[in-house]
């Protein structure tokens, strides 16, 4: 065979492995980008409730832990163990406030420090005063009255006055209280297992000094009565103010002119 030709072979089976080759290289995937580098989450050690802690129960230090907590989305009133390493035994003994449940972060706003008292002691704010008033189904809304409802109180009472005129009406009733929360329906402070009613036997109200002495007078002058107050009408900035259609008797004290008694029986 001539070279010439040798040559034209040659360059002929290389270019058909070339070819080959290259389609056999088509049919395989491109290999995969290399991954992304994973930014590093900054986190921190919260104080956190290690089970539910119900309304009113002293913490111990097995009823909390730390946990660890996204840096980004821990707020401000969380206790974290870089700034207070030694927290769970600084609130070892305090009193909750308000139910927590397991793995809620503590809020030291949410706990009460009662140093030896008693659960209603420790909640009732600065200057009130906590007092109690037989109620039953009747006198009591039902029973529909939970705990931080809340009421107004009414006085049912016989006036002395319409008494000495035939015809007239000698029974009255007026509101002596308005806007008070309730504490606690005989002991029970807060909602428990889905109870939607408590029938009790005594409320505990949170009162001002003045308006518990009115209380205390009212109880002995005839029956009183408590009216749940609808959610709708509260408003904190008009509590222990008159109602416009009261102008004429401050908060929580008596009508002396319908009850015709001596303004030296009232509590100024």
């Amino acid at each position: 065979m001539k070279p010439a030709r040798l040559v034209v072979l040659g360059v002929a089976i290389a270019a058909g492995g070339l070819a080959a080759f290259l389609a056999s290289g088509s049919d395989q995937a491109p290999p995969p980008p290399p991954p992304a580098a994973v930014a590093q989450l900054e986190t921190t050690d919260v104080l956190v409730a290690r089970n539910d802690i119900g309304v009113g129960q002293a913490i111990s230090d097995q009823d909390l832990q730390w946990q660890m907590w996204p840096a980004a989305s821990a707020a401000t009133a969380f206790i974290r163990r870089s700034d207070r390493a030694d927290a769970i035994q600084q609130l070892a003994g305090a009193i909750a406030r308000v139910p927590l449940a397991s793995g809620e972060p503590i809020r030291e706003n949410r706990l009460i420090k009662a140093n030896g008292s008693g659960y209603m002691a420790a909640i009732l704010p600065a200057g009130m005063r906590a007092i109690s008033t037989e109620i039953s189904a009747e006198t009591g809304a039902g029973g529909f009255i939970l705990p931080n409802d809340r009421v107004d109180v009414i006085l049912s009472r016989r006036d002395r006055e319409a008494e000495k005129t035939p015809g007239a009406e000698p029974l009255i009733a007026e509101t002596i209280l308005r806007d008070v929360r309730v504490l606690a329906i005989d002991q029970s402070v807060e909602e428990k297992n889905g109870q939607r009613v408590v029938v009790g036997k005594t409320a505990t109200l949170e009162l001002a000094p003045r308006q518990a002495e009115t209380l205390a007078l009212a109880r002995q002058m005839g029956t009183l009565q408590l009216a749940l107050r609808s959610l709708a009408d509260a408003d904190p900035s008009k509590r222990g103010r008159p109602d416009d259609d009261d102008k004429d008797r401050s908060s929580g004290r008596i009508n002396m002119i319908r009850f015709g008694v001596s303004t030296s029986a009232l509590p100024k």
